[in-house]
């Protein structure tokens, strides 16, 4: 089929919309031309909107829009009911916190708690920091507790913020950086 059609190349990042823009302007010259989307060739004179969002995405553009934007309600929700439980939720980690820490540690905790609860991981690092600070407290080797790290499934940032963080409250943290990184 494309024999008869030439083929053009998308814009890097483009939208679905976008490129049916494209492909639309030729169609008004008259001209048959194709470009790939996604692995899926798009035709100026035979696609539309909805047809290029169903070879692309398996749905129609108002069946795709109205999933993005359950799945945006969802997520609103689920940050919302989390924001309301960051209270209670920093009662119980700062409990957690100060049964693992020294005592030297407890109120810098208490004052970090609620600040890692209200950011991007939403306190998964505070888990993550008391199993490796837990584990050298109990003086265990260096290299139990980078299984321990390297186990726990970070990112390149929530590695860093870890390490940080067990450095700030554990007295072997300056040590378990260093030998980490």
């Amino acid at each position: 089929m494309e024999t008869n059609y030439r083929k053009i190349e998308f814009g890097a990042g483009d939208s679905i919309e976008r490129a049916m823009q494209d492909l639309a302007r030729f169609k008004e010259r008259g001209e048959l031309v194709y470009g790939e989307f996604n692995g899926q060739k798009l035709y100026s004179d035979i696609d539309n909107v909805d047809s290029a969002y169903k070879k692309i995405t398996g749905k129609t553009k108002s069946e795709f829009d109205a999933e993005r934007k359950a799945e945006n309600d969802k997520y609103k929700e689920e940050q919302k009911k989390h924001k309301e439980a960051i209270p209670e939720l920093a009662k119980d980690w700062i409990e957690k916190g100060n049964a693992i820490l020294d005592e030297q540690y407890h109120e810098k905790w208490a004052k970090c708690v609620p600040i890692r609860l209200d950011d991007l991981y939403q306190g998964m690092e505070l888990g993550a920091t008391l199993d490796i600070v837990k584990e050298l407290n109990a003086g265990c080797e260096l290299d139990k507790a980078k299984e321990i790290i390297e186990g726990q499934g970070h990112s390149g940032m929530s590695f860093g913020l870890v390490c940080s963080m067990v450095k700030s409250f554990c007295n072997r943290g300056s040590e378990f950086v260093a030998y980490v990184r």
